[in-house]
């Protein structure tokens, strides 16, 4: 007689204290042993090499960053404040019944047509960085809960898209600018002193490949995730559908849509004022470290939201009173205290794993290994492009990244006749399937959160490996669109941008 084997399933904050456990004894072996990697860098327009070595935590100076970094540390957690922000913005939304007006005349349209617009809406909003994961992954939960389908699903198919669409979309996102001044600054120190870097350099690639990925994304979608989430739930409420109300804030938000797009034009009187203008270029003055749009964005789209709900809920009498307008604004919090939970432990494993080095020295490694190789042409773009994923593992954010890699990297790619323009291209291609694989990417646990508040299933668990499980034949067949499209455009050779090729 066979026994049944009982699963043991460990819930997200368990596994991430594993992960952080598993970190701090590592890193103690590592530091016990001088594990060390090389970093080079570009200081004052020549190239550096540093040693950079793993720190312990079982030190003094580890122990006491242990005990009294992690209020600081989750104080200052930026995404949890973005989302905070971001679910004022659609739980006003739906409250006052603006969100049901518009999608659920959406109920006709066929299903792989919604998975298709999920997914490019996804990719385009690669444009806002992280504010993508913000506002779509709520919103499109909600989305879907108008439709009659579920909302896990939605949630899952659109991190998919901002994920695997990083490296897409249809203009330049708020990273691009940062990563184009390390690409720069890396081929002028050592090979070509005259190189231009141009925000629109892989325009015509990443057109073309947000259209790829969204029409391929939309079979891999509907045949290897859809099946996985199958029960559907309609979304039942009493709030009114007002023709009269849908004009009245749609007026409204085209006229606040101009006054905040006059804000970031300059020119003309009064306007800019969330510009930069200390800077020449205009995607410096848009998007670079020190621009106010960066920072005002999600407070734009709460006003817009406000102002919008607001006035459809009162025409509407979804709202009666100012007393429903304030409670409105908190309606999507409800079963979401648990995610305050979760990202106070992420924000905690975070910042301990960047305290450790851990990922520093093996990124080291692995650039260090491709420095070495005497590969050329396509052998080196797939190297490059597996390492890149694998390096993303532990260091997902981008730019992090590239400081690392693109002193090494775009040199070598150059001297192998690879523009700069396409070696950044590449990264980007890997940093998008890295991102969905990853844990320690702070919007995946945020995701978890979402589908855990929208899990109606009491016999499905969301945990952080079984939803990557759930995840991983969608995640590398999307690696395999990427690749094909980086092999294809450098064997043909089209031009990626204006005046810009895979070649020198």
């Amino acid at each position: 007689m066979k026994k049944n084997k009982r699963k043991i399933l460990l819930g997200p904050v368990i596994t991430i204290i594993v992960m952080i456990i598993v970190i701090i004894v590592a890193s103690a072996i590592a530091s016990i042993l001088g594990v060390q990697g090389e970093v080079t860098s570009v200081v004052n327009g020549t190239l550096e090499t540093s040693v950079t070595t793993v720190r312990s935590i079982f030190s003094k100076e580890g122990l006491e960053y242990l005990f009294s970094s992690p209020v600081e540390t989750f104080q200052n957690f930026k995404p949890l404040v973005l989302l905070i922000i971001a679910l004022m913005a659609i739980s006003i939304g739906k409250a006052s019944g603006l969100f049901k007006a518009v999608f659920t005349p959406l109920r006709r349209v066929k299903p792989a047509i919604i998975t298709f617009l999920t997914l490019f809406a996804g990719i385009v909003s690669s444009f806002l960085g992280e504010y993508g994961y913000v506002v779509l992954l709520p919103l499109t939960a909600v989305f879907y809960q108008y439709l009659g389908r579920n909302s896990v699903l939605g949630i899952l198919t659109s991190f998919v898209g901002i994920t695997m669409g990083y490296g897409a979309g249809l203009v330049f996102n708020f990273d691009d600018y940062q990563l184009g001044m390390l690409t720069r600054e890396a081929a002028t120190v050592s090979v070509d002193e005259g190189y231009v870097f141009n925000a629109w350099s892989n325009s015509f690639i990443m057109l073309a490949s947000t259209f790829v990925l969204a029409i391929v994304g939309t079979l891999i979608i509907e045949t290897f995730l859809k099946p996985k989430v199958k029960e559907s739930i309609k979304e039942e409420d009493e709030l009114v559908i007002s023709k009269k109300g849908l004009a009245f804030s749609s007026i409204a938000f085209i006229l606040l849509l101009l006054l905040f797009i006059y804000m970031i034009v300059p020119g003309l009187p009064g306007s800019g004022i969330l510009l930069d203008m200390d800077q020449k270029d205009y995607v410096a003055q848009l998007l670079g470290g020190d621009a106010p749009f960066t920072d005002a964005f999600i407070f734009m789209l709460l006003i817009m939201m406000m102002v919008c709900s607001g006035i459809y809920g009162f025409v509407s009498k979804n709202i009666k009173n100012t007393n429903d307008f304030s409670v409105g604004l908190s309606k999507e919090f409800d079963n979401l205290g648990y995610i305050f939970i979760l990202m106070f432990f992420v924000s905690l494993m975070v910042s301990i794993l960047n305290f450790t080095n851990l990922g520093e020295v093996i990124g080291a490694w692995l650039i260090s290994f491709m420095s070495n190789l005497e590969f050329t042409g396509l052998p080196l773009v797939l190297i490059m492009f597996i390492v890149i994923i694998i390096m993303s593992l532990l260091i997902p954010d981008s730019v992090t990244k590239w400081t690392m890699a693109s002193p090494i990297l775009v040199p070598l790619f150059m001297k192998a006749n690879i523009t700069p323009d396409f070696t950044q291209f590449i990264f980007k291609a890997a940093d998008s399937v890295g991102k969905g694989l990853t844990p320690f990417f702070i919007y995946f646990i945020v995701m978890l959160a979402l589908l855990e508040k929208y899990n109606s299933k009491e016999s499905v668990k969301i945990t952080v490996f079984g939803t990557l499980k759930t995840l991983l034949p969608t995640i590398l067949l999307f690696a395999v669109v990427w690749a094909v499209i980086l092999i294809g455009w450098f064997i043909i050779g089209l031009p990626i941008g204006p005046d810009t090729y895979p070649t020198m």
